[in-house]
């Protein structure tokens, strides 16, 4: 309710302030606009916080994503181009000028990153499922060490996405951007597991009360490697689409600072931070609110290096909408004026 709600108000700011910000125009076949762009940039969160939403709801937290982005698209580009990188492995005139060349093939591209991305989460979850192993701690370990691990990777050389095939990963239209496809789809198949089968209720249960959860036959040691798992692959799938976007490896800047945006996006979502009940479409939302907040400061002319402020002035927002203080003074102030009613 309170993501959906704060998404209709920006939604009526900016019809009132930005002109042309619902203005849609077709150019080859696809859709351009204010809120395509949104779509495009939002996609990744949403797919990062459908990831971080489970973890989040067993009671960790998982600050490597980011990093295990950066592993993702070091590990697709190094496949498509290893001689840029000093590995002779194929003869150079077969990629120059050739945008469909790639030295393993397309399909290895997408899914050996997508593995390793796996067991990049498998490895937080071993270390606090049966490491326990504080999750801020454990994932912090991945987080500081995974993009030193994608610089190795790619020798710290940023490189370049030529094939088309690849890139229409991150570029691609279907009328809509189809990185908003891919991330429609990550939400239906984790829809479908967490709701369709126990497993939504077990992370549910794990969250709330591990021990009850123990007790009642459930193995939360194999759920919290479930979830960690999971937010890995969500995590390597936003890799891939932000590197092919922007057509290259950037070991620096790709998913620096997500981690932030993804647990925000699963908070506003109505995620809590305790563990416990989750709701994945509205951790979607929420990440649009996100990326419609930074769309309409820049509108505005706000310096994209002020868009961190303005996204902490959402975090205060949010912990202020969410606090039981909060909640408290409603009830009571319910309380007062039902009785009031009642007597008229």
């Amino acid at each position: 309710m309170v993501p959906t709600v704060a998404l209709l108000l920006l939604f009526i700011v900016d019809f009132f302030t930005i002109p042309g910000f619902f203005v849609f125009q077709m150019k080859d076949g696809h859709l351009y606009g204010s809120l395509i762009d949104i779509l495009v940039h939002g996609s990744p969160t949403m797919i990062l916080a459908m990831g971080m939403t489970l973890v989040i709801a067993t009671g960790g937290i998982d600050l490597s994503v980011g990093a295990v982005m950066a592993i993702s698209s070091s590990v697709a580009c190094i496949m498509i181009n290893p001689t840029i990188v000093g590995l002779s492995l194929t003869d150079p005139r077969l990629f120059i000028n050739n945008p469909q060349y790639s030295w393993a093939p397309l399909a290895l591209v997408v899914i050996v990153p997508l593995i390793i991305s796996i067991f990049c989460g498998l490895w937080n979850g071993m270390l606090v499922a049966y490491g326990h192993i504080q999750p801020m701690v454990a994932t912090l370990i991945l987080m500081i060490a995974g993009r030193g691990i994608a610089q190795l990777i790619t020798n710290a050389i940023q490189i370049i996405i030529f094939n088309d095939t690849v890139a229409y990963i991150g570029n691609g239209f279907i009328l809509l951007p189809f990185s908003l496809f891919i991330a429609a789809a990550v939400l239906i198949l984790a829809w479908f597991v967490t709701r369709r089968t126990s497993i939504g209720l077990f992370i549910e249960s794990v969250g709330v009360n591990s021990r009850a959860s123990f007790y009642s036959g459930i193995n939360e040691k194999r759920i919290k490697m479930f979830a960690y798992g999971f937010s890995g692959l969500c995590a390597g799938i936003a890799g891939l689409i932000v590197a092919t976007n922007i057509r290259t490896s950037d070991a620096n800047s790709i998913g620096l600072y997500t981690e932030l945006d993804a647990i925000l996006a699963a908070v506003i979502g109505g995620t809590l931070m305790s563990g416990g009940r989750f709701s994945l479409l509205a951790s979607c939302i929420g990440a649009l609110v996100l990326q419609t907040t930074v769309t309409s400061m820049l509108s505005f002319g706000v310096p994209a290096s002020a868009i961190t402020a303005v996204k902490a002035m959402v975090v205060v927002i949010v912990i202020v909408l969410y606090a039981d203080q909060l909640h408290r003074f409603g009830s009571r102030i319910t309380a007062k004026l039902m009785p009031q009613e009642k007597a008229q």
